[in-house]
């Protein structure tokens, strides 16, 4: 076990890197970006603030255990690193920072059982489905429905717990199984092989992304492989702070796609996109895996980016008989980790009959934040209001998200605020318009 500084709080195993705080001018322009920022209103809860008090415990000027609390609250959505006129590189700042908080912040025994709980449990798809099966049936049985009208349940359990069961979406029979043959061929002229992520939360969750995704890329004469042995890409762990199970959880991933042979490994979901990019960072130190990391990050590509670039073959049909309003939800991972922007408007352009809208405030997190909105469950609550209330001032039809943590967060507050416009991934759009299978006439 690395050895505690009595000094700085931090121990000696990679705390925030001076030079980098020292970037920070303390000038503001983050505040205005900032989620936590905007909701909690104090400076501590802040970029600017939380560099403050790295620099604090750094000089053994602030002990960790009072403050650790203010880097709990950050939603690690980046918008501070977009933002920022100084270049100051807060995202590794803070995974820095905030894997010191998860190794030497000693939580009460009560929160630290339930953080146990979420990171042994939802990167695991096998050991979450049989939990899930008791609420399948809740939800089968009409009681789900019944509880939302009541209100009961919900009250009667501990914050976090009831955060967990607010988010949880309609569960189907494909929640249960994984499907996929290993090769799924493509259809006409065969333009490449590609590799596909599954994703712990959304094979479980959302699985006809993944459905859509793959006959998508089939569809676009892509060989899709799908190795059965894949588990979490580590996105969960790795954003709070649990830095060797994200490693244990990096190594396999590109262990299961080390003999796929594939031209590209192409991934569905942004928060995942921007962990699989930064394996070579995540195993920089690990004399078995470094070199292995950089040559798997140069075939990682998010879809949507992997699908405009090569472009579609296929043709589209409209989803409507009628032009259709679509507003796309920039996802934190996606604009801020990985800026990508425009790709996935491309795309969505090409539907025919197609309007694309644009809210306010498009940049500011829905609050999901991978598990952010079980561990802080009133910010997420408000943010994921102010969200949704700016993407309905558009007057959508199709509200389109391609992050499975927005898609539930969205869901959720559209059902709190009794709006029934559906939520669907760009995959799901272009699947259903390559088949020229329009959209349910009571979701439009």
């Amino acid at each position: 076990m690395t050895a505690i500084d009595p000094v700085a709080g931090f121990d000696r195993h990679s705390p925030p890197d001076p030079t980098l705080i020292d970037a920070c001018v303390h000038c503001g322009f983050c505040l205005a970006t900032c989620p936590s920022y905007r909701i909690l209103g104090t400076e501590a809860d802040s970029p600017r603030g939380r560099i403050y008090l790295m620099d604090a415990i750094n000089n053994g000027e602030a002990p960790l255990a009072a403050v650790a609390n203010h880097f709990d609250t950050c939603l690690g959505c980046l918008a501070c690193v977009t933002t920022c006129p100084s270049g100051v590189q807060y995202d590794k700042l803070i995974s820095a920072t905030r894997a010191q908080v998860q190794r030497n912040y000693p939580r009460a025994p009560v929160a630290r059982l339930f953080r146990q709980f979420i990171f042994q449990t939802l990167p695991y798809p096998n050991r979450l489905r049989p939990l899930l099966l008791p609420l399948w049936l809740y939800q089968r049985l009409g009681l789900a429905a019944l509880e939302r009208r009541v209100g009961g349940l919900t009250r009667l359990l501990p914050k976090p717990l009831a955060a967990m069961y607010a988010m949880l979406p309609p569960l189907s029979a494909a929640s249960f199984r994984d499907t996929y043959p290993t090769v799924i061929p493509a259809q006409g002229k065969r333009r490449g092989r590609v590799g596909v992520i599954l994703g712990c939360v959304q094979r479980l969750f959302l699985p006809e992304v993944n459905d859509a995704t793959i006959a998508v890329l089939s569809a676009n004469g892509f060989d899709v492989v799908v190795p059965p042995q894949q588990g979490c890409c580590g996105a969960l762990p790795h954003h709070q702070g649990e830095e060797a199970q994200a490693q244990a959880l990096a190594r396999r991933m590109i262990d299961c796609f080390a003999a796929a042979a594939v031209d590209n490994v192409l991934i569905n979901a942004s928060g995942c996109g921007h962990t699989l990019k930064e394996y070579h960072h995540l195993l920089a130190q690990d004399p078995d895996y470094g070199d292995r990391a950089r040559h798997f990050v140069a075939k990682v590509d998010d879809v949507q980016v992997f699908l405009a670039t090569k472009g579609l073959v296929t043709p589209l049909h409209p989803l409507s008989d009628r032009p259709l309003t679509l507003v796309y939800q920039d996802a934190c991972h996606m604009i801020h980790g990985q800026k990508i922007r425009l790709e996935p408007r491309q795309l969505l352009r090409q539907i025919p009959q197609v309007q694309l809208r644009e809210p306010i405030d498009a940049a500011l997190c829905c609050g999901s934040a991978g598990v952010y909105n079980i561990f802080q469950p009133e910010v997420a609550a408000e943010l994921g209001r102010q969200k949704v209330r700016n993407l309905l001032n558009t007057r959508p039809d199709v509200i389109v998200s391609a992050n499975v943590g927005c898609s539930v967060q969205l869901k959720r507050h559209l059902q709190d605020q009794g709006s029934r416009v559906p939520v669907y991934h760009p995959m799901q759009l272009l699947e259903r318009s390559i088949r020229g299978q329009p959209l349910p006439l009571g979701e439009v």
